[in-house]
């Protein structure tokens, strides 16, 4: 089995919770109010993690700042993502949402010069479509 396969695994299936759990919590509080109790769920997830590397976190500024501004994108997508899953069917804010690895396929060939085959291409424009089923 491939290394990153389990936790793969793992992270997809605490994604698909994580929209699910959303909708739930909205359900019940407003979106704001439960997108600070997620934020109090990722702070304990991170102080595990913490203790796991026993309270010694490598400080390379340049890891540091993307580190931080990683918390910061991940924290305004889940500000929309809680309101679009307020106002919105909680499938179709899902899978919408869900594409995000466009932008990262898009910024990572602009920016990283990293190289997208013709297979790839034709992923990207198959989700394109889905964006646009979606949406309409």
């Amino acid at each position: 089995m491939t290394a990153w396969l389990p936790a793969s695994i793992f992270a997809l299936f605490s994604f698909g919770v994580w929209g699910l759990f959303t909708k739930l919590a909205i359900t019940h509080i407003d979106s704001k109010s439960a997108l600070i109790f997620q934020s109090i769920g990722v702070l304990m997830v991170g102080l595990v993690t913490l203790s796991l590397i026993h309270f010694k976190p490598s400080t390379d500024f340049k890891g540091l700042s993307f580190g931080l501004l990683t918390g910061i994108a991940y924290g305004v997508g889940c500000f929309f993502y809680f309101m679009a899953a307020d106002k919105g069917k909680l499938i179709t804010v899902v899978t919408l949402t869900a594409l995000y690895p466009l932008v990262t396929i898009i910024l990572s060939f602009l920016i990283l010069k990293e190289p997208i085959t013709l297979k790839q291409m034709l992923g990207i424009l198959t989700a394109m479509i889905a964006i646009y089923l979606l949406s309409s």
